[in-house]
């Protein structure tokens, strides 16, 4: 994929936040509605062509942990909030910000985590558990060695401690599983196919009316 020979080509280690998830989009894994632009008035006109609220982020390949770099805005609601967020990531003493990334906002209580990583044994193998900040916390996550079948997928969501987030919760309607399980079956199918794809990881993956959304996700990769 051209995504992939183009960062590789230009010598970087990941793609950004933007690359990966048209990368992954391609494998038909479902993302938030976003745009790159350049302008602050751009960056308004994007805003209303997704909806408010919409999330504003520093953009970049280099630019991987954006919320400790201070340049990433969170539940922006109008056109005045949109302008102030992107004067202040663009504006940023420390890291130079040369586009930014709108996006849609996707609120919800439920994280997971989806990820590829290689084994030096096993070869690629899909990770599933619960994401946001419980990844590191909890540790609840499960593993298998790609490629997947959809029964090794349903096994996977049945496997992890905290798998009633899965279900109906708080007049939330349950995660659609078929679809959770070609995500994991899809990122499977990118290991086997992908070979300097090092590792991928979809953190948080959120619940937008029982469908799951990659928010934020990064291609990691082997420069060879």
């Amino acid at each position: 994929m051209n995504i992939i020979e183009d960062a590789l080509k230009r010598g970087a280690a990941t793609l950004s936040e933007y690359e990966s998830k048209l990368f992954l989009a391609g494998f038909g894994i479902p993302v938030t509605r976003e745009k790159i632009v350049t302008a602050e008035n751009d960056a308004v006109a994007v805003a209303e062509e997704i909806g408010y609220p919409v999330v504003l982020k520093g953009s970049g390949d280099e630019l991987s942990h954006k919320t400790e770099l201070g340049i990433i805005a969170l539940d922006l609601r109008d056109e005045k909030d949109v302008r102030a967020a992107y004067a202040k990531i663009t504006s940023h003493k420390d890291v130079p910000v040369k586009e930014v990334l709108v996006q849609q906002m996707i609120k919800g209580e439920r994280e997971l985590v989806v990820g590829l990583t290689r084994d030096a044994q096993f070869g690629p193998c899909v990770m599933f558990g619960l994401g946001g900040i419980f990844t590191e916390i909890l540790e609840d996550v499960a593993f298998r060695v790609a490629p997947l079948t959809r029964e090794d997928a349903m096994d996977m969501m049945d496997s992890i401690r905290g798998k009633k987030i899965l279900d109906a919760v708080r007049r939330k309607p349950p995660v659609d599983r078929e679809v959770l399980a070609d995500m994991l079956i899809a990122i499977g199918e990118i290991g086997l196919t992908y070979d300097r794809v090092k590792e991928i990881d979809i953190n948080p993956l959120k619940i937008l009316d029982g469908k799951p959304i990659a928010v934020d996700a990064l291609v990691v990769l082997d420069k060879g």
